[in-house]
């Protein structure tokens, strides 16, 4: 009879113990275990809104990337626009010297023609005059020499 009121004794023991577990440690470690969970969840939940703030923000970077070589190649074509219109207007400066150049190196040889004309009336005029003089073996004045040879160079 010993043994059974041991086990009575220890079954009496034994739902106390459930009663104490139940009421004050079963209470704590059910919200110890619903708190990890929550936080697992919000873990969880955390990583997976990073995961596609990653995804958007390398689809982000993907289309700036596009639009700044649009941009980029946009650039490159005005560059290369301004550098053709700088060289066109460059050409139509030098065409434009060129003729000025010309026009002033055509004006230049133009008094050098009438220059040397002149000298070649003059000379043709002495010459003439020279040629005159010894067909009429006579010699004439200075002053109707000049007043001839500047008739002479006239008429030629």
């Amino acid at each position: 009879m010993n043994i059974n009121l041991t086990l009575i004794g220890q079954l009496i023991s034994f739902l106390f113990f459930i009663w104490f577990c139940k009421k004050f440690v079963w209470a704590a470690l059910i919200g110890m275990m619903e708190e990890r969970q929550a936080k697992i969840a919000d873990g969880l939940e955390a990583a997976d809104r990073a995961s596609r703030d990653l995804e958007l923000a390398q689809e982000k970077a993907t289309d700036q990337l596009k639009v700044a070589k649009q941009e980029a190649a946009a650039i490159i074509e005005q560059a290369n626009k301004r550098a053709n219109q700088i060289i066109d207007e460059a050409k139509e400066q030098a065409v434009v010297e060129g003729d000025r150049l010309k026009v002033a190196a055509q004006a230049e040889i133009d008094q050098e023609v009438n220059r040397a004309k002149e000298e070649l009336r003059k000379k043709v005029a002495v010459l003439a005059l020279q040629g005159a003089e010894k067909v009429l073996e006579a010699n004439i004045d200075e002053n109707a020499n000049r007043a001839l040879v500047d008739n002479l160079a006239a008429q030629l």
